[in-house]
């Protein structure tokens, strides 16, 4: 481990949490236009769904043979997604949802960002597998 590859990290993370506290907070607000009363936490699974697309992506990108510079890969991957996917939110929320009784929401919210993100990765590493064996 060297301090440039921390500082990778360290940046990327920083902007990653940025976009994660933006995109979500823009996504929860429009929620709320919608259906005012929602303790549904949407915001929390547009961040996870659009990270898992963008982890698909760069998951087939990186892949052999088209390995990208290690600092570039943990740039993107390591720093910006560590820093903008929610999963320790999504748990807490999902939890606080169940422990107040809200069971049906609890229960949709895991169902929904599991499907939703497993299916998003799948679909992003191969779209992005062809066009870049293409």
């Amino acid at each position: 481990m060297t301090l440039t590859k921390i500082l990778f990290v360290f940046l990327g993370g920083g902007i990653g949490s940025a976009l994660r506290y933006l995109l979500a907070g823009v996504a929860q607000s429009l929620s709320l236009k919608i259906s005012p009363h929602s303790l549904f936490p949407i915001g929390t699974m547009t961040v996870n769904v659009l990270g898992c697309l963008a982890i698909g992506a760069l998951g087939a990108a990186f892949a052999e043979p088209h390995l990208a510079k290690s600092g570039l890969r943990l740039f993107l991957v390591i720093g910006i997604l560590g820093g903008f996917t929610t999963f320790s939110s999504f748990s807490l929320e999902s939890f606080q949802l169940a422990n107040d009784g809200a069971l049906r929401a609890a229960a949709i919210n895991v169902l929904l960002t599991n499907v939703l993100c497993l299916s998003s990765a799948f679909f992003a590493y191969r779209i992005t597998e062809h066009f870049v064996r293409a």
